[in-house]
């Protein structure tokens, strides 16, 4: 079976990455103080929940088995997200490092699997927003729709590879939405991306 078209989907769950996506990138954060939403990141939930969209939250936190932080100090801040954004339908956390051979750190697909299965959503039902390439090729392994919101920690051919790129995540959002579906590469308002220096960006 052909999958449909990105806008012939009905989207009833949109997962956000957590780190640089909903939140401001604390690198290896395990202090609740430190968050801070992205800008306009209430509205674009707000959005949302206002249609009946479910929402959850897919998150990579290697941190736990790099032993910088312990899975309290992850669930604190997940936590605190929750308190700030919330309440969300759905957590996924991989606490896994690189080399663990897990199924759930992203680019896997597990943890957008798990998230769409467990609110009994369909993947092609389902979109994945986040700032790097693990977070768009996690969506597409699973058959949901993924969107890219650059940053200043994505790399350039991450940017250039991705099917969906969005300027800011309330724009993400609203391309979404029934009223502006997205269509092709650069979804309405983008600037061009920057072009930033892959050392700049933070292991995860």
């Amino acid at each position: 079976m052909n999958r449909p078209a990105p806008h012939d989907r009905r989207i009833r769950l949109v997962l956000f990455d957590r780190d640089g996506t909903l939140v401001e990138d604390v690198p290896y954060n395990g202090d609740p103080d430190l968050v801070r939403p992205v800008p306009h990141a209430r509205e674009a939930l707000a959005l949302l929940r206002a249609r009946g969209v479910a929402t959850g939250v897919v998150t990579n936190q290697s941190g736990v088995a790099r032993g910088l932080l312990s899975t309290a100090d992850v669930r604190r801040v997940n936590e605190r997200v929750d308190v700030l954004l919330g309440p969300f339908d759905a957590w996924a956390v991989c606490p896994h490092g690189p080399d663990d051979g897990c199924s759930c750190r992203k680019p896997q697909p597990g943890m957008v699997l798990q998230a769409a299965a467990r609110l009994g959503v369909p993947p092609d039902e389902t979109a994945v927003i986040g700032d790097i390439g693990a977070d768009v090729e996690a969506a597409r392994r699973a058959g949901a729709l993924g969107v890219l919101v650059p940053t200043a920690q994505t790399r350039p051919e991450e940017t250039a590879a991705a099917e969906h790129v969005a300027p800011d995540l309330l724009t993400a959002v609203r391309a979404l939405l029934p009223a502006g579906p997205p269509h092709g590469h650069v979804l309405d308002d983008e600037r061009p991306p920057a072009a930033v220096s892959a050392s700049d960006r933070r292991p995860l």
